[in-house]
This record gives structure tokens, sequence and C-alpha cells, in this order.
């Protein structure tokens, strides 16, 4: 027996706004259930959250948005785009095909953030971030020169 080709690939699907945390995970299992009928997997879920659009969609202004990186089969790709329409609770999808360049990219970029993340706790940052309050505080005293200078320069009586 042959087997079919799986190839990888990231969904960007923006789901209706007025749905809560519960109804976005039940969506996301029912786009996992559609994933598994054409015989692929889901390897990554990013949610993004509830954005604004740039233009109606639907009547809706909002939406929620969850980047997914799965595979699936070549030939259930547009069986899959076609259960994306027909679900109601999906407003616009974007379906784009990755090469393994790209797929482990995306699989590191959640790991440099977490790196990210640790590294912003460091000791450094937070003497950098005292420092620069510490310039803040001094501003006042600096834009009154300013002023006094300005006033010198180009009085206006």
């Amino acid at each position: 027996m042959r087997r079919k080709a799986l190839r990888s690939y990231q969904s960007i699907l923006i789901l209706r706004p007025d749905l809560d945390e519960a109804q976005v995970d039940q969506a996301l299992e029912k786009v996992t259930g559609f994933l598994a009928k054409y015989e692929g997997a889901c390897l990554k879920v990013e949610k993004w959250g509830k954005k604004r659009l740039a233009y109606r969609v639907k009547k809706s202004r909002f939406g929620y948005y969850l980047n997914i990186y799965h595979t699936c089969e070549c030939s259930g790709v547009a069986s899959l785009e076609k259960d994306f329409k027909l679900y109601d609770l999906i407003l616009k999808y974007l379906v784009i095909r990755l090469d393994e360049k790209e797929l482990t990219r995306a699989m590191d970029r959640e790991f440099e953030a977490e790196t990210e993340e640790k590294n912003d706790k460091s000791p450094d940052k937070k003497a950098e971030a005292k420092k620069a309050e510490a310039k803040e505080d001094d501003a006042p005293e600096k834009s009154a020169e300013v002023k006094e200078v300005a006033k010198e320069l180009d009085p206006i009586e």
C-alpha cells in the first residue's frame, strides 16, 4: 500500500467575536477533528485572542484569532478549506503550505519567546528599568530649563 504524502501547513482562523474561552476550545476541538478526518495532525496552536479587524467581516468588527500549525494530506486541503467555510463559527480562514525550514522556524519561535521571558526577569533588566524611571523623574526639570531658554530666544510680547 502506498503511503500518502503529508505536508505541513499553517492555518489562520478568525472566529466570531462573541465566543468565550470554552466555546473557542470547542471550536478548536472541531477544527482538530477536521484535521483528523483528512489524516492530519495538529502540531502547534497559538491563541492570539480577540482583535479588531481591518474591515467588517460578516457584520463583525472584531474576531478571535487562532494560528494553527498542522499536517494534512495534499488531497485533503481543499476539503479542509470547504469544512472551514461551512463551519459557522469561522468568519475567515487562510491555509498556507509551509516548507520544512519555515515549520522549524515556527516551532522554535515559541522556545525563543520563553527564553526571552526568563531573561527579562534578570537583574540587569531591572537595573535598566530603574534608570529609565530616574530619567523620567529628571524630565520636568529639563523641560523647565528648555522653556526658559526658549523665552530668552523668542519673546512673544
